[in-house]
């Protein structure tokens, strides 16, 4: 209990670590991706191959859904291939809950390799990408995957655990942490909690008998995630049986926003 379960998100107890998850599909050379980006809606979401078809740049905005969010976010990375015998031939996207889902699949285009090359993070900027994604530098993003700056395509490596929660790596724009709070001019609270996967009807909110506002959000898994997820926080103190109707709820796109009265 002295140390996070997650290095990129405090509040998740249960499921695969870290801001991305990669996997290869079964019985095909697709690989899947799943990009945490909280706040993101679907028409937000922009996919862009790279004119080399070697990489994909992945862009979305989470807009200030409420006037006490301390701004919009915006988000931007990438993943591709690192070899020259393949391109990237498709790529689905599905969006849903602050989570961005990836299937990318590749064709040979050199037969003169006889094996298969695998999927990578981009291990340097190329010129497209920096022109596209504006603050993206891929060292920052190698790091946000490990401590070590390794890609940790595992999602259970240890190595996501310990007690220093990291920025998010990909939000190009706006705060970098999965919490934020602010006092209001009324004396209340408004706070703002990051659970990526949640669908809005999974949230709940209660107050303990020690007066701890705590909450609970439950991650479905979706298409090829490994496992689904779970979260739970304690995000802040109200006075001994304190009203529970004074606490205001506002849940979507994997971002749970309370203000306290």
């Amino acid at each position: 209990m002295d140390v996070f379960y997650a290095t990129n998100n405090p509040y998740l107890v249960n499921g695969p670590r870290g801001f991305t998850e990669f996997r290869f599909m079964e019985e095909t050379t697709d690989l899947f991706v799943r990009l945490d980006f909280p706040g993101v809606t679907k028409e937000s979401v922009n996919i862009l191959l790279e004119p080399s078809m070697k990489a994909v740049f992945v862009l979305g905005d989470a807009p200030k859904e409420h006037i006490h969010d301390s701004s919009h976010r915006k988000y931007g990375t990438a993943t591709g291939l690192v070899c020259d015998c393949c391109e990237i031939s498709n790529i689905q996207c599905f969006v849903g809950d602050g989570v961005v889902r990836l299937i990318l699949s590749k064709r040979k285009i050199n037969f003169h390799v006889p094996f298969s090359c695998p999927f990578e993070m981009p291990t340097a900027a190329s010129p497209f990408l920096a022109h596209v994604i504006r603050g993206y530098h891929p060292e920052a993003h190698l790091r946000g995957h490990s401590p070590e700056g390794c890609r940790g395509t595992d999602p259970l490596d240890p190595a996501f655990t310990g007690r220093v929660t990291i920025p998010h790596p990909s939000v190009l724009e706006g705060p970098t942490s999965a919490y934020e709070s602010k006092q209001l001019p009324n004396g209340g609270l408004f706070l703002r909690i990051d659970m990526p996967g949640v669908p809005k009807d999974n949230f709940s909110v209660a107050v303990d008998s020690d007066g701890g506002v705590t909450v609970i959000g439950r991650a479905p898994p979706a298409m090829c995630d490994s496992s689904g997820r779970e979260y739970i926080g304690k995000v802040a103190v109200v006075p001994r049986d304190f009203d529970n109707s004074r606490i205001k709820v506002i849940a979507k796109h994997g971002v749970i926003r309370l203000i306290i009265l």
